[in-house]
C-alpha cells in the first residue's frame, strides 16, 4: 500500500505535464508569421537613371536602384559585374562596411571597380526609406549585384 501514494503523485505529474503539452499545441496552431528571406538579393543594371527613383523607398524594388544610383562607370572599364553584401539600419544607413563577394572585370581593373562600388554605396546612403521598409530590412543582409554592359 505504500506504493499507491507514489503512483497517485506520478499520475498527477503526468496529468499536469499533459495539460502543459496541450498549451504548447495551442500555441503551435497559430497562423505562420510571414517574413522576408534570410538574404535579400537583387541585380541592378548600372548606371541607373536618377529621374526614375522613388523617395522615400517603400518597397525592395524601389530600394535597389536607389542604392545603385551613385555608381558610375570608370573610364575604359568594359563589361563588369560586382556583388556587394551589406546591411542597412532602420534609417537607411550602412550597418558596417559592405563586403565585395564577387567581381568579374578585365584583368587589372578589379581594385578600381571595388573602390568605385564602395564609394557609390557610401554616397547613396543613408537611403531614404519609409518606416515600414526600414523596420523590415534593418540588419538583414542584402546581396546587391551591379551589372555594367560596357557601353
Amino acid at each position: 500500500m505504500a506504493g499507491r501514494p507514489r503512483l497517485a503523485a506520478a499520475t498527477a505529474a503526468v496529468m499536469v505535464a499533459g495539460s502543459a503539452a496541450a498549451q504548447v499545441d495551442e500555441v503551435d496552431e497559430a497562423p505562420p508569421v510571414l517574413s522576408l528571406p534570410t538574404t535579400l538579393r537583387a541585380t541592378v543594371r548600372v548606371p541607373v537613371a536618377r529621374d526614375g527613383l522613388v523617395s522615400p523607398a517603400d518597397t525592395l524594388v524601389q530600394l535597389y536602384p536607389a542604392l545603385a544610383a551613385c555608381w558610375s562607370p570608370l573610364l575604359g572599364l568594359g563589361r563588369a559585374q560586382i556583388t556587394a553584401r551589406l546591411s542597412l539600419t532602420r534609417d537607411g544607413a550602412l550597418q558596417g562596411p559592405p563586403r565585395i563577394t564577387y567581381a568579374s572585370v578585365a584583368p587589372g581593373r578589379r581594385g578600381a571597380l571595388v573602390d568605385t562600388t564602395l564609394k557609390a554605396l557610401r554616397a547613396c546612403t543613408p537611403a531614404r526609406l519609409t518606416p515600414g521598409l526600414g523596420g523590415a530590412i534593418a540588419g538583414r543582409p542584402i546581396a546587391l549585384r551591379f551589372v555594367y554592359s560596357g557601353t
